[in-house]
């Protein structure tokens, strides 16, 4: 694999580096995005007038504390979650004009999720579960993108294996894989290196910024790292549903500096 000037491959996973955004195209955005939940006789706003864009070709990190509306925020970005008020576009659509169907088809075709917990199929090998999007979709993968992102991957030699075989940084590369493989406008990872050691948790973060680098893709996370949000284009801080800082090429000790000085 040939390596980017400037930049880590998927197997240098020691000094991340991150760039300007490559294009600016929005890939997504949140536009006044507000959302509450009741709690009892108590009201909690998660999203409290949330705007925000992400452009095509970044790597996006969305930080703050419990409850700062992180995780709400990628749910609703997803359209997994739906707003009280405001509005979330993906790739130039309103998602509150999409009926239940479409919504599926959006979540299938242009937007990849990955999970903490991996979310294989245990009885189907790490190609199947590449491939489990198209398989669903009953479309059938191009072969040339399909190799693009087993080479990113760096799995050829694992894709007949199933996930009891395979390492847990190796599990949630095929996880990102399988997220990558429709093309999708957004890749949306939540704590994507939570349940890994940082050895694995770097391989991950490496892989997502060769997705961002070599393919082109739009990335955002959830972490409480500061080390994970090193590898990303922009962090945006999250704080009681609202963005209250955002900070561009960020390091893991600008990062952790930043957050000593917010009210968390």
């Amino acid at each position: 694999m040939t390596s980017l000037p400037g930049r880590t491959t998927a197997f240098d996973t020691s000094e991340p580096a991150a760039g300007p955004p490559a294009s600016s195209r929005l890939a997504a955005q949140l536009i006044d995005a507000t959302k509450t939940y009741r709690t009892g006789s108590s009201v909690v706003r998660a999203l409290d007038g949330v705007t925000l864009e992400f452009a095509a070709g970044a790597f996006t990190a969305i930080m703050g504390p419990s409850g700062s509306g992180k995780s709400t925020l990628l749910h609703c970005l997803a359209g997994l979650d739906t707003l009280d008020r405001g509005e979330v576009i993906v790739g130039g659509v309103a998602l509150s004009t999409m009926a239940d169907r479409q919504l599926t088809m959006l979540r299938r075709d242009r937007l990849g999720f990955v999970f903490q917990a991996f979310n294989l199929v245990p009885t189907l090998t790490a190609r199947e579960n590449i491939l489990l999007p198209l398989s669903l979709a009953g479309t059938r993968p191009e072969p040339q993108w399909f190799d693009t992102i087993v080479d990113t991957v760096g799995l050829g030699d694992r894709l007949d294996h199933r996930p009891s075989e395979l390492s847990g940084g190796q599990q949630q590369r095929v996880a990102v894989a399988r997220a990558l493989v429709t093309r999708p406008d957004v890749v949306l990872a939540d704590e994507p290196t939570g349940n890994l050691d940082s050895a694995s948790g770097n391989e991950i973060l490496a892989f997502l910024r060769r997705a961002v680098e070599a393919l082109g893709q739009t990335v955002v996370i959830v972490t409480h790292d500061p080390a994970a949000a090193a590898w990303s284009d922009e962090a945006v801080f999250l704080l009681d549903g609202r963005v209250q800082d955002r900070m561009v090429q960020p390091t893991a000790t600008r990062v952790l500096d930043h957050l000593k000085t917010l009210e968390y």
